[in-house]
């Protein structure tokens, strides 16, 4: 299951995407647009500015924009970065340690089937696909 974390990062970023004219866009206006907490916020922009996502400045003209442009970010590196592995299986992890069972499960395939429609999906959507044009999506 998405959390909170993940959804609202990707509103974030799609509301940057929106929003920005090259400028820095206040974060208590991503907050009321998007009806969102904006100490809730201040977490999860941390978390995306830290993980290079974002970039952002304090003071007057301050705020947050996009690293790079839209088309550039697919919603799976959003994701990943927010919720961590999206893999449904332990053993399916990036990194996991090998699982004895692996060459004798039967469910294995399913799972990995799974998996890789999971983040096809993700991975071949783009900021840029979930975007306002022209007043609709």
């Amino acid at each position: 299951m998405i959390s909170t974390r993940g959804r609202y990062a990707i509103r974030v970023m799609i509301d940057l995407a929106e929003h920005s004219d090259g400028n820095y866009v206040p974060l208590k206006d991503i907050a009321a647009r998007q009806e969102i907490s904006k100490k809730y916020l201040e977490i999860i922009v941390k978390e995306m500015v830290n993980g290079g996502l974002i970039s952002g400045a304090s003071g007057k003209g301050g705020g947050y924009k996009l690293c790079r442009k839209p088309e550039e970010y697919s919603v799976g590196e959003i994701l990943e970065l927010m919720e961590g592995s999206l893999a449904t299986v332990a053993c399916l992890e990036h990194g996991a340690i090998p699982c004895p069972r692996a060459s004798v499960c039967q469910s294995l395939p399913l799972w990995a089937e799974y998996d890789q429609m999971t983040h096809d999906f993700f991975f071949g959507k783009h900021l840029s696909d979930l975007i306002k044009k022209d007043g609709s999506r």
